[in-house]
């Protein structure tokens, strides 16, 4: 049987929301403009104007960020912008960030 201390200690904890982690793509000179649009909306499920203006970001600034993530999804997304890179002979690069 609970005691009224037992439910004193079950009252106190407190859940923390798992870190974030910002993904990034980094601009290079050879992946083209109309492939990291479209690894922008098919990994990153961005709308058109959106990979748009990460793409054009990427170009101006040397990266640009793609989304932010529990670390799971983060390190997911990044594997699968190297293997579609791979796929199409293309050396975009992603990296994370913990935000």
């Amino acid at each position: 049987m609970a005691t009224h201390g037992d439910l004193e200690t079950i009252n106190e904890i407190s859940l923390k929301h798992p870190k974030r982690y910002k993904v990034f793509i980094l601009n290079d000179d050879y992946s083209s403009m109309d492939f990291v649009i479209d690894v922008l909306m098919s990994i990153f499920h961005k709308s058109y104007e959106e990979a748009e203006a990460i793409m054009l970001e990427v170009h101006k600034k040397e990266r640009g960020i793609c989304g932010v993530y529990t670390y799971e999804i983060a390190e997911t997304k990044v594997m699968q912008v190297h293997k579609r890179a791979r796929e199409h002979g293309f050396p975009l690069k992603a990296t994370m960030e913990e935000e």
